[in-house]
């Protein structure tokens, strides 16, 4: 029986494996709708970098009909699929997760928000009627940008800030925004890995501002916490789950910290994820506010462009410290 586990796990191998955790039922869940979210949302930030949203205001419909619409291309032959690939970073990706080496269960569809910037290549995915798709994708993620909007503004006011100091750069025209739907197919075999799971997509921060995710009921996110843990994240698919970006964490000075995340396979459920990636305009220089800055306070990150650090995170590989290389190093001083 044990060999028998180690050939199924090799027929899976380069991709890694992972011990499964207990859920933690510890996640903030904020009420948009109350007047102290303002609040909420900033201890949620400096305690998580992640949190849950209800309330949230966008129908059921459009999240039903995206949902839809991805299954009946994810539920596609392969090679149905990998017509509206390979990613360049935008379309179809399978187990490949970016040009570094990272691999994980997962396939993908990767698109630019910009409906003028929507390639031919990523219209086939429902090529029957790109129309439909292109609608579904464009009314949800116009909801879902005004409810992560109305989550930055709520945070700007929690840290007594401008009230459109984050939101503007989400709603500049330029903005550099992207949405990904991501499928974790089950793996039956995985019953044969003894309390493991394949890892679907590998730990990472997200180098946005924010990320809204919107997922089915099927678990798989896992979070680390501040003390180093992972804990597995309890699904719940009436709700949004919201994760502060590292361009949030500079702008912040590191008060609030972007969440190192992963997802991994379920034997018996597939895992559907829809995630807004909410970027500021490619030009926008990205530095700590001078706002929230304490007098005599030293920043921690060098001034850089979003342009900059976007070419620098596609470069690395997904577990990598992005922000290192924009890390201001203090030298400590010489005891005399």
């Amino acid at each position: 029986m044990v060999v028998h586990s180690q050939l199924v796990f090799d027929h899976f191998a380069p991709i890694k494996s992972c011990k499964r955790t207990a859920l933690f039922t510890g996640i903030p869940v904020i009420n948009l709708k109350d007047p102290e979210a303002k609040t909420q949302i900033v201890k949620a930030c400096e305690d998580f970098g992640f949190f849950k949203v209800i309330n949230h205001g966008v129908s059921d419909h459009l999240i039903g009909d995206l949902e839809s619409q991805a299954l009946k291309f994810f539920q596609l032959p392969q090679s149905e699929k990998e017509k509206a690939g390979p990613p360049d970073p935008f379309g179809y990706g399978s187990k490949r997760i970016g040009p570094n080496g990272d691999v994980g269960w997962i396939e993908y569809v990767l698109l630019n928000t910009n409906h003028e910037l929507i390639s031919e290549k990523s219209l086939f995915i429902l090529r029957e009627n790109p129309e439909v798709f292109r609608c579904a994708v464009e009314e949800y993620i116009l909801a879902v940008k005004e409810m992560a909007c109305e989550v930055l503004e709520a945070m700007a006011l929690g840290l007594r800030i401008e009230k459109s100091a984050l939101s503007r750069l989400l709603k500049d025209e330029r903005s550099d925004c992207c949405f990904r739907l991501n499928h974790y197919p089950p793996c039956p075999e995985l019953e044969a890995l003894s309390g493991r799971n394949l890892i679907g997509f590998g730990e990472h921060t997200d180098p946005q501002i924010i990320s809204v995710l919107k997922s089915n009921n099927t678990a798989g996110l896992h979070i680390c916490l501040r003390d180093g843990n992972w804990v597995s994240v309890p699904p719940d698919n009436a709700s949004f789950f919201i994760n502060v970006g590292d361009s949030l964490q500079v702008m912040t000075n590191g008060r609030f910290k972007s969440v190192k995340h992963k997802v991994l396979a379920d034997p018996i459920k597939s895992r559907l994820s829809m995630i807004y990636f909410g970027g500021p305009p490619l030009n926008e220089k990205i530095a700590p506010l001078p706002s929230l800055m304490e007098e005599g306070e030293q920043s921690l990150y060098r001034e850089f462009t979003w342009w900059d650090y976007k070419n620098s995170a596609y470069k690395s590989r997904l577990a990598d410290c992005r922000l290192g290389p924009f890390e201001i190093k203090t030298l400590t001083p010489l005891l005399t």
